[in-house]
């Protein structure tokens, strides 16, 4: 009875260690990184509504950065903030997922402001939000907390570079895109990773997205 317990425990371990092995060579599920906690923002939408961490905590949330006279460094962004509102607007299950343009010229983008550029973007409110702050915390959260730069200029407008940020449901930073022309094909397997993710990972699949995390099952 002894010499088959001990034959079953090294069976048992035998087909643990190949299972995990297996899961690191094959990576059958594959996951975003978790690059750290994003940051507390506190924003007023082109309605005047507040958009605050709490509102937007259970969201998938993509971010884009800019301001109403932005010409060419905004324009990729833009086309890939479209790009992914398509994608909404097919649906997403019962995943929210939230769009947000953050202008950092408070004093230039009003509440009428932001609703023209989202007019222009043709952004469906239901999931695209263009919004602006306090200056002292827009400085805190996009200069501090996305660790994205900008500063007024000489000609009286902003430089700053581009970027695109992806928030997960619990408000870990998840992806970063620091380019001019984000490829939209990349952030729409993001978006949908995160979304697979939080369909996926409860009751007992939990644990296999924890193995795809542990053992950097990355795309």
């Amino acid at each position: 009875m002894m010499r088959w317990l001990v034959r079953g425990a090294y069976g048992l371990v035998a087909l643990i260690a190949f299972s995990t092995l297996a899961f690191a060579v094959f990576q059958p599920i594959k996951v975003l990184p978790r690059a750290g906690l994003g940051p507390g923002i506190l924003l007023q939408d082109q309605e005047g509504r507040t958009l605050s961490s709490d509102t937007l905590r259970g969201k998938i949330v993509l971010y884009s950065f800019g301001f109403s006279r932005c010409e060419t460094p905004c324009q990729g962004s833009q086309a890939v903030m479209q790009a992914v509102q398509r994608e909404l607007q097919a649906g997403t299950g019962s995943v929210p997922v939230q769009l947000v343009t953050i202008s950092f010229d408070p004093a230039t983008d009003t509440p009428a402001v932001l609703r023209r550029m989202s007019a222009q973007a043709g952004a469906d409110p239901a999931h695209w939000l263009f919004t602006t702050g306090e200056p002292r915390r827009l400085k805190y959260a996009i200069g501090g907390g996305f660790s994205v730069y900008y500063g007024a200029n000489e000609e009286g407008s902003f430089d700053y570079d581009p970027a695109m940020v992806l928030i997960d449901g619990w408000g870990i930073l998840r992806a970063e895109y620091r380019t001019p022309t984000p490829k939209i094909e990349t952030v729409l397997r993001d978006v949908r990773l995160l979304v697979e993710e939080a369909q996926n990972s409860t009751g007992v699949a939990r644990y296999a997205y924890e193995a795809a995390h542990l053992f950097l099952c990355y795309p």
